[in-house]
């Protein structure tokens, strides 16, 4: 017989049904996916495997309720709703309960007088996974009445019934959540007399309200998410609280580029014209990647506030619509990602950023663009010499042709929206420019060595071996040493106002 036959009390019992509690349901399912050597229902979630899963698991295996702690952007979130997949499909529940009673031991008024009432004939319903799991984003006017409950006056009136009655009560979140799964995001932001009614739900699993002597033994697998206490100036967890909360888990950012570029790669959303149309080398995808990391260690941005993993999968989605854009407008088929279609993911990063003082006098717009170089500079040295020792050295310098076609006077402007054609003729008549692509990365695809040129035409610049201008849709290159003769004792401040133009 199908379980979602069963439709009274009765045919539960003879089936043999047994209550348990939702924190033990998660604990049997884990145990059986960690026997079959499954994700323990964390599928999804990339770079945890070996410091943020084993500890999840444990908590749940614990029974624990749980604080995940870490900066912004560490999916803190996706964890606590991919519990979800820990519970079983479907569970029994009292019809018309609010509370979703256990029929086997209800909890509510309503749920133990018509188990009293109609016994074996009590109507029975099911309830699937997916609608036992809350979430609370917490705010500094949430209330103890939405938490946990008030007494309802209208109902009082509509049922006439006096305020010493129990049905007199509506019930918050949590206890609507019983058997379920309850989650607090931003815990610290919850004001502290609110965090104090939390106390009896963790501790003794009862509540009260409005003086009710009410117990109810809630049923609850609690979640709560929090950037550390001590980073955040809008509140704290209060001690007695977190003393509460049996399992304190911390996240942290990819600790690698591979392991960046997978997320990014996996949330970013695309459409498939745009899979099928716009090609994205492995550089261009490392190139957004090390935008985070470089991020995370610059002087300009606040590192207790902490920079997102939304801000690549953001990134990597303007890259793609910034040379989609080209391609439509050029009337191409195809394209791939260039260099300079990183001014495009400009806007993508400077919503994604806290800056500190330093960081806020640079601009949003130019600390993005340092961002950017800082990026091209440490990538540079994975695919080619370091300009500083190749020009230092004694033997031949790889670099030295490029430099000297500028020293020539030769000036050169990349902008975003060149045809394939053009791009190729700008980068080609650099002298010696496609002849190192080639002596260190012979066997490339067109695409991806016009993208190595390119790119060692920004990197030579980050290493101050030529002087890069920003243009309206691009970037100039000239002669390192004849810029800065040529400047002017105003040309400062007019490179300035410029630049702000430009940011």
């Amino acid at each position: 017989m199908n379980k979602l036959d069963i439709k009274t009390l009765g045919e539960l019992k003879n089936s043999g049904y047994k209550s348990e509690s939702v924190k033990d349901e998660l604990r049997r399912n884990l145990i059986t996916q960690l026997k079959k050597k499954e994700e323990g229902g964390f599928e999804g979630i990339v770079g945890f495997e070996d410091t943020v899963i084993p500890d999840l698991q444990t908590a749940i295996l614990s029974r624990h309720n749980i604080l995940l702690l870490g900066l912004r952007g560490q999916a803190k979130t996706r964890i606590a709703r991919l519990l979800v997949n820990l519970l079983d499909e479907y569970v029994p529940y009292i019809e018309g309960s609010e509370l979703f009673d256990d029929p086997l031991n209800p909890i509510s008024w309503f749920g133990a007088s018509i188990v009293k009432e109609k016994g074996d004939d009590t109507p029975i319903g099911w309830i699937h996974r997916s609608e036992r799991y809350t979430e609370k984003l917490a705010t500094p006017d949430v209330t103890v009445a939405d938490l946990i409950g008030d007494v309802d006056p209208i109902k009082a009136a509509t049922l006439k019934l006096t305020y010493s009655d129990e049905r007199v009560i509506h019930f918050g979140l949590i206890p609507r959540a019983h058997r379920g799964i309850f989650v607090i995001n931003e815990l610290p932001d919850l004001q502290a007399r609110i965090q104090v009614s939390l106390f009896n739900i963790l501790q003794e699993r009862d509540i009260q309200i409005r003086g009710f002597k009410l117990r109810l033994p809630l049923d609850i697998q609690f979640v709560f998410t929090a950037n550390p206490e001590d980073y955040t100036n809008r509140g704290s967890i209060v001690t007695p609280l977190k003393d509460r909360i049996e399992s304190q888990i911390l996240t942290h950012y990819p600790r690698s580029i591979e392991i960046s570029r997978k997320i990014t790669q996996q949330e970013a959303t695309l459409t498939q014209e745009q899979r099928a149309t716009v090609e994205a080398d492995g550089l261009v995808k490392d190139l957004v990647e090390q935008i985070a990391f470089e991020a995370r260690n610059s002087e300009y941005i606040d590192k207790k506030s902490g920079v997102s993993a939304r801000l690549t999968i953001s990134a990597y989605e303007n890259l793609i619509s910034n040379a989609e854009r080209r391609m439509i407008i050029n009337h191409e088929d195809k394209t791939f990602v260039r260099i300079a279609d990183f001014l495009g993911v400009i806007p993508a990063i400077t919503g994604k950023i806290e800056l500190v003082y330093e960081g806020e006098l640079e601009g949003p717009a130019k600390v993005a663009n340092i961002l950017i170089g800082k990026a091209i500079k440490t990538l540079l040295l994975k695919f080619f010499p370091d300009p500083e020792k190749a020009k230092k050295s004694k033997g031949a310098n790889p670099y030295a042709e490029i430099i000297n076609w500028f020293s020539d006077g030769n000036t050169l402007a990349v902008l975003d929206d060149l045809p394939l054609v053009e791009y190729k003729k700008v980068l080609t008549s650099v002298s010696g420019l496609k002849e190192l692509v080639k002596q260190f990365h012979p066997r490339l695809v067109e695409s991806q060595q016009l993208i190595l040129m390119e790119f060692v035409l920004h990197g030579l610049a980050e290493f101050s071996q030529l002087s890069k201008g920003f243009l309206d849709n691009g970037f100039a290159f000239s002669d390192m040493f004849n810029s800065l003769f040529n400047l002017q004792p105003d040309d400062d401040d007019d490179l300035d106002i410029d630049d702000d133009r430009r940011y």
